[in-house]
């Protein structure tokens, strides 16, 4: 096994490249914030130089609750994605839950993302291989990091064009997860890695019917993996997040992204080649 740069549209992701930011909305609501988020997230990015690769979904398909808001879904969700990148140009990811999604939705997006508690659907993972689009397979809550090889060789063998891991951290059916920064180094040694800021604050169905969370975790979680060595960041935003309709205790605000950059921005310069993995090797 090895760790293989990923290009997710023209950014290039792991091997040494810049750190990669992802970020964008938890799920859709309309073309008109999508697009707004999009763009003002781009500036954001663009002001603290880091490449962006724009995160939403059509449809949340594992919501705690069945009276929980999914999203547009399909048709609608990936109109809306198309307009995005149409009026902003950004690189776009967005997750599928069902292998017939994989085909459409690689119509529209440049990256499709395995959900975490879908890690090991070995159908998905093929159907989402052949599109020819690289894949974000996130980290189960219940593997250990060196299991996670073992969806990434699926991938390979099914002929993804590329593939890298995200870590959320590890639950243990408590409502809580915890970081274990270590995963980062271990997945990094046979794919490049990203680290979810978002969710790893997240209290999993804390809430009764939901989940719950701590939005002042996100940054220093994220100052974490950014000293510690990852590829990429995973930060989600709402320009309101109190009024998110799902997961927005763990949402920042257009502003709490902009500080938080200016925050990593400082640590990646500072590690400079020191962040890469095959430093010191």
């Amino acid at each position: 096994m090895h760790s293989e740069p990923v290009r997710i549209a023209s950014v290039p992701l792991g091997g040494g490249h810049p750190l990669v930011l992802i970020s964008g909305l938890n799920v859709l609501e309309s073309e008109v914030a999508a697009v707004e988020t999009a763009s003002a997230v781009g500036e954001i990015a663009a002001r603290h130089r880091f490449p962006l690769v724009f995160k939403a979904s059509f449809d949340k398909a594992n919501r705690s609750s069945h009276e929980s808001y999914r999203g547009p879904g399909l048709d609608e969700g990936l109109a809306i994605l198309e307009r995005v990148k149409q009026e902003t140009g950004v690189a776009i990811l967005t997750d599928v839950h069902e292998p017939y999604q994989a085909k459409l939705a690689a119509q529209v997006v440049d990256c499709l993302q395995i959900p975490a508690f879908l890690c090991r659907q070995t159908d998905l993972i093929a159907a989402c291989a052949a599109t020819g689009k690289p894949l974000n397979i996130k980290k189960g809550q219940f593997m250990a990091p060196r299991d996670a090889r073992l969806p990434v060789e699926k991938a390979r063998s099914f002929g993804a064009a590329g593939v890298f891991l995200t870590e959320r951290g590890t639950s243990f059916g408590y409502n809580d997860q915890v970081v274990d920064m270590r995963a980062l180094a271990v997945m990094r040694a046979f794919a490049p890695v990203c680290f979810d800021a978002t969710h790893a604050a997240q209290l999993p169905v804390a809430a009764g019917d939901r989940s719950d969370g701590d939005r002042e975790m996100v940054a220093p979680l994220a100052r974490a993996a950014v000293a510690f060595g990852t590829d990429a960041l995973f930060v989600e935003v709402h320009p309101t997040p109190e009024r998110a309709p799902c997961d927005g205790s763990v949402q920042l605000a257009l502003e709490g992204l902009d500080r938080l950059l200016v925050q990593v921005r400082a640590l990646d310069t500072a590690l400079g080649p020191a962040r890469s993995p095959h430093f010191g090797k």
